[in-house]
């Protein structure tokens, strides 16, 4: 378990909290792109606490701004796009995407005011069919050149979705392999044992018969879930956590061509956005494959299931062809993240064997806090070039002979990648 005090650093995250200024050292996504198209309007967002809108000029260029007029505080997402900028309605200051103030309508002719003033502005990146934005101070690092940002749109599927609790619970809700034999069991009538033996001797883990490995990585944590099957062989399953807020994992892919992906990023602390990612590096994705798992996501990319309805918990169906009665993977997981409140208290835990890879990314984040307090750069912020690239972000599920290495098959697996990368999307 955490103390108070670990807890409080891991789950709050405005301006100027330790934990805050660790997630602003990192790009984030605060919109799909397909939020803002050319002429659309302006976007009223808050993100890390922070209100803020989101803006796309006459130019196409993307910018984040204040949501506050710097003049008396209007609210700028109600603003006209025009004059290469985001003007306010109420006495016409018009802001670029930087944040300078270009326009003052209402000073003295030959006035140098409006150089004066410029608003609270964040870069923006557009890739992968999402913007990206970086918060902290300073000079930006690299955005990560994660393979699913640079694979043509045919390749990759992205969406998101509203949850109402704090941005580290879906985290660790990632981090945990073991659900999965249970959570998302399809359609047994589900005993724990009757699970366990539908699995045995499948392509499945077993409740109480897997055995989980991890190891710290440049990018984070990498996990692997060993099951000893019946035939004697192991069944493989590889996931990762990437600092600070994303998790990846054979998913629907299921294979070393590509992988599915959460992206958590706080809304404030007890609400967050989940962006849900799948690619493929080599070929098209199925697309109505992605959205039935993520089930039906409704107006403002909230879940038509929620705490609302109760999930539409069918608990007819628990002894017939149901484990949860929750018939989507994206509900079933809201479900357990946000049943453990607004902020789970980790003092109240009690942590088992099967938790070590959650174990070892809070370690990762706290040590992160701490490399930002001493005014250093946290794990996985990438400033060089020369190593912005991530083919040892490997995701599989293989069966092998017992007495296989998996962080052998990891490294075979990472040569294999780079020497095969995906196409970028030209610049």
């Amino acid at each position: 378990m955490l103390t108070r005090e670990e807890n409080e650093l891991l789950t709050r995250t405005g301006p100027g909290t330790p934990g805050g200024d660790l997630l602003r050292r990192y790009w984030q996504p605060v919109a799909l792109a397909e939020e803002l198209p050319l002429g659309g309007d302006p976007l009223p967002i808050r993100v890390l606490g922070e209100d803020l809108v989101l803006f796309r000029d006459e130019a196409g260029r993307v910018g984040l701004l204040g949501l506050h007029c710097a003049h008396r505080g209007a609210d700028l997402s109600y603003g006209r796009l025009e004059d290469g900028g985001l003007r306010c309605l109420y006495h016409g200051w018009l802001y670029d995407v930087t944040g300078q103030c270009l326009d003052q309508p209402g000073e003295p002719e030959g006035s140098d005011f409006c150089r004066k003033i410029r608003q609270i502005a964040y870069p923006c990146q557009e890739r992968g069919s999402l913007i990206l934005a970086y918060l902290g101070p300073g000079e930006p690092p690299l955005l990560p050149n994660y393979d699913f940002l640079v694979v043509p749109d045919e390749s990759r599927f992205v969406s998101k979705y509203y949850q109402e609790c704090n941005y580290w619970q879906g985290v660790e809700g990632n981090l945990d392999p073991v659900h999965n034999n249970l959570l998302h069991h399809p359609n047994h009538n589900l005993s724990h044992t009757a699970v366990g033996e539908a699995f045995r001797g499948s392509r499945g883990p077993v409740p109480g018969r897997q055995r989980l490995d991890c190891a710290e990585t440049r990018f984070g944590v990498e996990l692997c879930d060993t099951t000893l099957l019946d035939s004697g062989q192991l069944n493989m399953r590889t996931y990762n956590y990437i600092m600070p807020t994303m998790a990846v994992f054979p998913g629907t892919i299921g294979g070393k061509d590509g992988y599915s992906g959460n992206w958590h990023v706080p809304i404030d602390d007890t609400h967050h956005w989940k962006y849900s990612i799948t690619f493929l590096r080599h070929e098209a994705i199925d697309r109505e494959l992605e959205e039935s798992r993520l089930g039906h996501v409704g107006p403002g990319y909230r879940l038509d299931q929620n705490k609302a309805n109760r999930y539409r918990q069918d608990r007819s169906l628990l002894q017939t062809r149901s484990y949860t009665g929750i018939d989507s993977f994206a509900a079933q997981d809201t479900w357990a993240t946000e049943g453990e409140g607004e902020i789970f208290n980790r003092t109240q835990e009690h942590l088992g064997s099967t938790d070590k890879i959650i174990v070892a990314a809070r370690r990762m984040m706290l040590k992160g806090i701490e490399q930002v307090r001493a005014g250093g750069d946290p794990p996985h912020v990438v400033r060089d070039p020369a190593e912005n690239s991530f083919p040892d972000i490997v995701v599989w599920r293989q069966i092998v002979p017992e007495g296989t290495d998996w962080q052998d098959l990891r490294r075979q697996a990472a040569q294999e990648i780079a020497a095969s990368p995906s196409e970028p999307v030209p610049a």
